[in-house]
């Protein structure tokens, strides 16, 4: 068996583990095997490593793939680096094995046997939403709606019992009312401090045809945001701005969802983020809606209308929220840089600029949120 065979073997290995490993990664992998040849353990270990590991939790599961894939291969003739690899069975143990499962396949004492551990919820988490299955989709909206979103805590001028002066003023009301319970005498005084309470957040989605396939996925983050009963506002932004933060109040997310899309007109059609933003501003923003409010937007930056727009509505945006996140799902990609026109004149204006392509990346988004 050559290199290339074992590469390939190898790959489908890892993938039945759990692990992403596209084509491109194995024919690497392949190459690889080419140069630093079969007989070095340490030089096919290294160069799986870096051809085909893609994320720094999955090290231990690639590990343990290796030892019982290549650790257990037998040499055969004259060339020590010609490798026969003895058969392998692979249990796998999700969520619904149990060890009954387990036992059967390893049987057989002359098989060699190794059980993975892995999550397919895990998989899910860091997968890009444009690459999702009808079947995965349907996962992680139930995923999804275990997300707890919240503003970040900002000052009161409502005012609670302190439990000290440190911090704290003399609160006379209470303070008489104990002298009272005691004859008069102001033996405990009491003091007050400035309450906390949740920055409002407004969610601004894009839902141009560019952004269809994250949309759906975003539109269940701004429905989690909605019934989590904190200050939030959710705004639809295409050719024209609509409010959807009624709509999406319903417990029920199929429901919510579908009252936000029939409310939205211009879903998956092209997008002004300029004069949206212009209308958000000039008739809730600037009003008082974003004053002190954590602002996101969500979208990938294309924009048909003049980016000089959308930089000055971002300006004046900036000036009234307490931050500013943009959220775009192409982030994550390798090599992504801000080169589109709307994307390059809101940035300047953004306080925080962060991926949205997974589930992992919306609760990150969800800590940015409820970060000081």
């Amino acid at each position: 068996m050559n290199g290339e065979h074992l590469a390939v073997a190898f790959a489908r290995l890892l993938r039945a583990a759990g692990l992403d490993v596209p084509v491109g990664s194995t024919l690497m992998f392949a190459e690889a095997l080419a140069v630093v040849g079969l007989a070095q353990r340490d030089g096919v270990y290294w160069a799986g490593r870096a051809t085909l590991l893609r994320r720094p939790e999955d090290q231990d599961t690639f590990d343990r793939a290796f030892a019982v894939f290549w650790e257990r291969a037998v040499v055969v003739g004259d060339d020590d680096a010609a490798l026969v690899v003895q058969e392998i069975a692979l249990a796998v143990d999700t969520e619904t094995d149990d060890d009954s499962a387990v036992d059967e396949v390893g049987s057989d004492d002359d098989v060699p046997v190794i059980t993975l551990r892995w999550s397919p919820h895990e998989v899910l988490r860091a997968r890009d939403f444009a690459a999702y299955t009808e079947s995965e989709f349907a996962e992680a909206r139930r995923m999804m709606a275990d997300l707890r979103i919240s503003g970040a805590l900002r000052q009161s001028r409502r005012m609670r019992p302190a439990r000290s002066a440190r911090g704290g003023r003399p609160d006379l009301r209470r303070t008489v009312r104990r002298a009272l319970a005691r004859g008069g005498e102001p033996i405990s005084r009491a003091f007050s401090q400035p309450s906390t309470r949740p920055r409002r957040i407004v969610l601004l989605l894009d839902v141009s045809g560019s952004m269809e396939p994250y949309a759906r996925a975003f539109v269940r983050f701004l429905h989690a945001a909605v019934v989590a009963r904190t200050r939030v506002e959710a705004f639809a932004l295409g050719t024209r701005l609509t409010r959807i933060t009624r709509d999406l109040q319903s417990r029920d997310p199929d429901a919510a969802i579908a009252a936000a899309a029939s409310r939205v007109a211009d879903w998956s059609g092209g997008t002004r983020l300029g004069e949206g933003l212009r209308r958000f501003n000039d008739e809730w923003g600037v009003r008082g809606m974003a004053r002190g409010a954590i602002v996101v937007i969500l979208s990938d930056g294309w924009d048909r209308g003049d980016p000089e727009v959308l930089g000055n509505e971002m300006a004046r945006l900036r000036r009234v929220a307490h931050r500013v996140v943009w959220v775009n799902p192409l982030k994550a990609t390798p090599g992504y840089a801000p080169l589109a026109q709307g994307m390059a004149a809101a940035l300047p204006h953004v306080d925080e600029f962060v991926e949205g392509h997974s589930i992992d990346a919306l609760e990150e988004l969800a800590r940015v949120i409820g970060r000081r």
